[in-house]
């Protein structure tokens, strides 16, 4: 099999590329140039895809003995995931960058431009398993739950499914994976995973939301609409935030606050207790899935679902429902005919707009839907 290796100069890419030449296959290693100052150094384990990164890379592919070549994305990128996260931060909404980029760099345009080269699959670093399920090519979880990343893949659709190779999905831990990188003589074999997004290396997120945004002053309300304190831009918010929020009036109950949801349309932040933040359903219209499910999703069906690449799975019910002119609201996408909606056996907490919520089948990934809507335990009980 011809298998074009992602590598992003981390361990974990590394052992997945020399995976693939031990396994026999024709491999050649590409390393993505994503940073628009394509000099950026990296700091400690903050952010990826700086350029010694890509020396790292290089040096993985010169020892494994593959051919090498840096691929300049950084435009795609911008366009697809950093424009995207500032749009959906100025809708009120809180994005996924990770999936985003998995979405429409690492396995569209790459895999799109492997595919043209004449690649049979790309290979990642991901730790996640492809199986052969009764209705075709199914994504799982990696067999290390602590490890598992099969979240970030959740936004992966069959066709793509088709071409990708995760030559770690059934390694048990990642230590494992750095001692096999240690025993092959990789020099990274210790360099730390890194973290944050990586376009904003030094995790200031509200700092460099403020550098790229127009952020308008505005009123800090209840949910009475009680204004209780001031803001410097709505947008600089998410849902679940305690501190920072600088309110000039104290909570009845001597409680903190917290931010329940941003209206950008009236440019207003919205804060109550803690207990609010409980959330009975989700629901989003912007949705895919990694295959053919297999029975009709049209009609309710149980699962579980994640909200976050950490977090846990909660048991759920989901059902496809359309959207009708009786049931839209503002907080739907305008081009969403259909939502999937998502029961939680228990309330989930700290929902905001624009996560992702990925769904499982037991270990089987289902799909994935950003979420637009989140309807709050308390709501939900005014509407029985």
């Amino acid at each position: 099999m011809k298998v074009l290796a992602a590598m992003s100069g981390g361990v974990d890419s590394a052992v997945a590329a020399a995976r693939a030449v031990a396994a026999g296959h024709d491999v050649v290693g590409v390393h993505l140039a994503l940073s628009r100052m394509p000099g950026t150094l990296r700091t400690g384990s903050r952010g990826c895809c700086t350029i010694e990164d890509a020396m790292d890379a290089r040096r993985v592919a010169n020892l494994i003995g593959i051919p090498f070549y840096v691929w300049d994305f950084s435009e795609r990128f911008k366009e697809a995931v950093v424009d995207d996260f500032v749009a959906e931060y100025a809708a009120g909404r809180t994005p996924n960058p990770c999936l985003r980029c998995n979405e429409k760099i690492k396995f569209e345009a790459l895999l799109d431009k492997a595919i043209a080269l004449g690649f049979d699959a790309v290979a990642t670093g991901h730790y996640a398993n492809i199986i052969e399920g009764p209705n075709g090519k199914e994504l799982h979880r990696a067999s290390a739950q602590a490890k598992d990343q099969s979240y970030v893949l959740g936004v992966l659709t069959e066709q793509q499914l088709a071409h990708c190779y995760f030559p770690l999905g059934d390694t048990p831990s990642k230590e494992l994976v750095r001692a096999e990188a240690a025993e092959r003589g990789i020099q990274i074999a210790q360099k730390p995973d890194s973290y944050d997004i990586c376009f904003i290396p030094d995790g200031d997120t509200r700092g460099w939301l403020n550098e790229h945004m127009h952020r308008e002053p505005g009123d800090i309300v209840d949910q009475a609409g009680n204004i209780v304190g001031k803001h410097d831009g709505a947008n600089g918010y998410t849902v679940g935030q305690r501190r920072g929020l600088q309110l000039g009036r104290p909570a009845p109950d001597g409680n903190p606050r917290y931010v329940l949801s941003i209206r950008p349309v009236s440019n207003q932040v919205v804060v109550g207790p803690r207990e609010a933040l409980a959330v009975a359903q989700i629901a989003g219209g912007r949705m895919s899935f990694t295959g053919e499910p297999g029975f009709d999703i049209a009609e309710p069906f149980r699962c579980e679902v994640q909200i976050r690449a950490h977090g846990d799975t909660v048991p759920a019910t989901a059902q496809l429902v359309e959207i009708t002119p009786e049931t839209r609201t503002e907080q739907h996408r305008a081009d969403a005919t259909h939502e999937l909606v998502v029961t939680p056996d228990a309330p989930l907490e700290g929902v905001a707009p624009g996560q992702s919520a990925v769904i499982y089948l037991d270990t089987r990934v289902l799909g994935q839907f950003t979420i637009d809507r989140a309807i709050s335990v308390t709501d939900a009980a005014a509407l029985v």
